[in-house]
């Protein structure tokens, strides 16, 4: 039997028992090796899935030969092998990364542990990403959930540790609320995976336990995604985790919350329409949009850049979630672009302000003072990120607002179609903060001789910049990807 079909395990496996291995390692040069080693290997793996399922259809793995719904079934199709992609992807760029960043921010006993986590926060986010059950996408949240709120602790400002504290806790409430939404699911169906539940949906929807469980579910992921008013764990998250760590979850652990919500509202709950049967539609705009301006206002007010970018991200999210609300094949495919696209910007940019913090120490405005002179190389890739978080024509930004803007104007919705550029506009202003700051005035004084960034960091902050460039000016692959996406989520609806 060739190894190639039990890719979709490895996929899984493999960074799960390299953590463990990690850990006995303790070499901190050796662990970050092998971690690097590890997760290109999951980035392969996923780019071979993602051509699989490209060139033949979805892919379904039964392990220990039990079918489902008796068995555990991995289970990839188009969504789910574009978002595996993403996340193992920005999980190698980031192995390249982190060296230099733990050695600068991470106690040197703690190394190990920086690596063992990190390992495990991949295997969480990939497996909650290829499993085909809900029970096991719980399983695989906590896995990510627990590494996570480690690797937030480990960063040495003491206020890391409460953000940590307050990330556990609102992220326990979320996932106690999704656990209980899928025990509603399973009393009222008798099953736990995915496509037996979308075929019994249709027979039980109506029944006050479903619609418990659909309570349940929603708030459960919208804790997890950070949807507005439901975000307050992510600022100081992002703001006081280690340089590395904040690049890792801001590219991918709001994004694959966001696939796991796809995948209860369209597959479990796809022959159901609940957008419109149970009202949902109104209060996902009303938050999305809200998020859009309320989360990018409180982002320009900020004097510490990684807070900053941490509201940006939930102003972000709301595009997102406005483009599935939409429920079209543009809309859906507008916000997937979007959870790709944002993937890469905001790594981008906090890629920048970790180079930053390694030469300055800090993540503050006034810390950037002078920068654009001293560290040339990498005040151009924040400018490009900035850019692209404004949506400037020829970056990966302008692609998913556009396709959000063509969405809400298919559907009629005109207010949203404006609300989108409209929003845009404050990122305008809390990117310029920076660029002012590091373009126009001079360096502090203890920062006079500060230098660039080392090349172990440039070199991935770098491929992050070309990416942005890449996916920006030539879009059509990832459009053409989202579009199959959308119209396999919806079963082929326009």
């Amino acid at each position: 039997m060739s190894i190639a079909q039990h890719l979709p395990v490895l996929q899984v496996v493999v960074p799960l028992a390299a953590a463990p291995i990690c850990f006995l390692l303790r070499n901190s040069n050796v662990c970050a090796a092998f971690a690097a080693i590890v997760s290109f290997f999951a980035f392969a793996v996923s780019l071979t899935l993602l051509s699989q399922v490209l060139a033949t259809g979805p892919i379904n793995y039964e392990l220990g030969g039990w079918p489902p719904p008796w068995g555990i079934e991995l289970a990839l199709d188009t969504v789910g092998a574009f978002v595996l992609v993403i996340v193992a992807g920005i999980g190698a760029v980031v192995s390249l990364y982190s060296k230099a960043s733990v050695d600068a921010e991470v106690p040197v006993e703690r190394h190990y542990l920086y690596y063992t986590m990190f390992l495990l926060a991949q295997c969480g986010l990939l497996g909650m990403t290829i499993t085909g059950d809900v029970f096991n996408i719980f399983v695989f949240l906590e896995i990510s959930s627990l590494s996570t709120y480690t690797l937030v602790a480990l960063g040495k400002d003491r206020r890391a540790l409460s953000a940590a504290f307050r990330y556990l806790i609102l992220g326990t409430v979320g996932a106690t609320f999704y656990v209980i939404g899928i025990g509603l699911l399973y009393m009222a169906t008798g099953t736990l995976n995915i496509a037996d539940l979308a075929s019994l949906m249709p027979t039980v929807a109506d029944s006050r336990t479903v619609q418990a469980a659909l309570a349940f579910l929603t708030v459960g992921l919208c804790l997890k995604v950070a949807l507005f008013p439901l975000h307050m764990w992510l600022p100081n998250a992002y703001a006081y985790a280690p340089s590395a760590v904040s690049v890792f979850l801001a590219a991918t652990a709001t994004k694959v919350a966001i696939y796991v919500l796809i995948r209860i509202y369209f597959t479990v709950f796809g022959s159901v329409d609940i957008l419109e049967t149970f009202a949902l539609r109104e209060a996902l705009v009303a938050l999305s949009i809200t998020a859009m301006f309320a989360a990018s206002a409180v982002a320009i007010y900020q004097t510490n850049i990684k807070r900053m970018l941490a509201y940006s991200s939930i102003a972000q999210i709301g595009y997102i979630v406005l483009g599935l609300s939409i429920a079209s094949t543009t809309g859906i495919s507008g916000g997937i672009i979007h959870l790709f696209n944002h993937a890469l910007m905001k790594g981008l940019a906090f890629m920048a302000v970790g180079c930053i913090v390694l030469r300055c120490g800090a993540p503050m405005l006034s810390d950037f003072a002078g920068m654009g002179r001293k560290m040339p190389v990498t005040m151009a890739a924040f400018v490009l990120a900035g850019l692209s978080l404004i949506g400037t024509p020829l970056s990966v930004g302008f692609v998913s607002k556009f396709v959000l803007v063509q969405a809400a104007i298919e559907a009629g919705w005109w207010a949203a179609a404006v609300a989108i550029p409209m929003s845009s506009l404050l990122a305008i202003v809390y990117v310029w903060r920076v660029v002012e700051v590091a373009y126009f005035e001079e360096a502090k004084p203890e920062n006079a001789n500060v230098g660039e960034a080392p090349p172990s960091m440039l070199l991935p902050m770098g491929l992050m910049a070309i990416a942005v460039l890449w996916f920006g000016i030539n879009a059509e692959h990832t459009v053409d990807i989202a579009r199959l996406a959308a119209e396999t989520i919806l079963g082929g609806a326009p």
